[in-house]
């Protein structure tokens, strides 16, 4: 006589023959996303690190801004004003050399702010794998791609509310030390999207930082490659005298930048293969869009 299944022995071959639901827990329950969303920003917040980290470097690229724009000033204030007129026989000059655009947006503040956060994102990737709270986190939710979208999520919209603060306070900022410099508004051309491009850094930084955390998963090597991949892999490519060098230069998140924060009423040096803002949107967008698909496609297949 045949004993008829019990309710576990059913159980488990139906989990058998249809595998695990994506997004199921551990404990056979759909997790929902936006549970995952709650889960991911208390890690992220849970850690004393975030909130040194960000609180710190926010002021700082501030601070470097401000300098920037105090000490020109300070400058353009002792300097006789210039004539209305070149003299007879001379070519006429330039508007004006002085940018008060760039002075909110200077290269070293903001390099700083693209080496944090790639650093942040980057920890929020191998700071787990190091630990190996990563296995805890996988047990409970074994769907990693859902995992790790909703981690990258959490963690874009952090930075990009960073960036904006950032952005939005250093242009304030400089603009109001240089009124009486030929201070902006966010109306003048270009000054708005110089803005968003620099609020949009932080989070592409980040999201760099949450692929090479996934690919390196190790603290010393990851940070080093955040620094190689952001800052020191466009000084590579800089060079005119081949095309293709300059070009691969210009698909870098810092040329990219570069592009989006210059203020196109002044006058700039003029490259022979320069980066159109177009191209400068595209740029922004390919890397976050690569990074998020590198990060959940490394993290679902690589062991833990």
């Amino acid at each position: 006589m045949t004993t008829p299944p019990t309710a576990t022995t059913a159980t488990t071959t139906t989990q058998k023959t249809s595998g695990p639901r994506a997004g199921a827990t551990a404990a056979g329950v759909r997790a929902r996303f936006r549970d995952l969303l709650v889960a991911e920003w208390i890690k992220l917040w849970s850690l004393r690190s975030t909130y040194w980290i960000l609180g710190c470097s926010a002021p700082a690229v501030v601070g470097i801004n401000a300098n920037a724009a105090w000490s020109n000033a300070d400058r353009l204030s002792q300097q006789p004003a210039a004539p209305t007129a070149p003299p007879p026989g001379m070519p006429e000059k330039p508007e004006m050399l002085f940018d008060p655009l760039g002075t909110a947006f200077v290269d070293p503040a903001w390099q700083l702010l693209m080496v944090v956060a790639g650093s942040v994102g980057a920890i929020a990737v191998f700071g787990e794998y190091t630990s190996g709270l990563i296995r805890t986190t996988f047990a409970a939710v074994p769907a990693r791609r859902a995992v790790m979208v909703a981690r990258t999520t959490v963690m874009a919209t952090v930075m990009l509310v960073l960036g904006t603060v950032v952005a939005g306070a250093s242009f304030g900022v400089t603009q109001a030390i240089l009124r009486d410099h030929d201070g902006l508004s966010l109306g003048d051309p270009g000054a708005l999207r110089a803005v968003a491009g620099a609020a949009l850094l932080a989070p592409l930084c980040a999201l760099v930082g949450m692929a090479l955390g996934a690919l390196v998963r190790h603290a010393a090597g990851t940070v080093v490659a955040v620094v190689g991949v952001l800052l020191l892999l466009p000084a590579l490519f800089q060079g005119e005298t081949y095309r293709w060098v300059k070009e691969i230069g210009n698909a870098m998140p810092l040329s990219a930048w570069h592009a989006l924060v210059q203020n196109p009423a002044r006058v700039h040096h003029v490259s022979t293969y320069p980066v159109s803002v177009t191209e400068a949107w595209i740029v922004f967008g390919t890397w976050s869009l690569v990074a998020v698909v590198v990060t959940v496609t490394v993290v679902h297949r690589r062991d833990v």
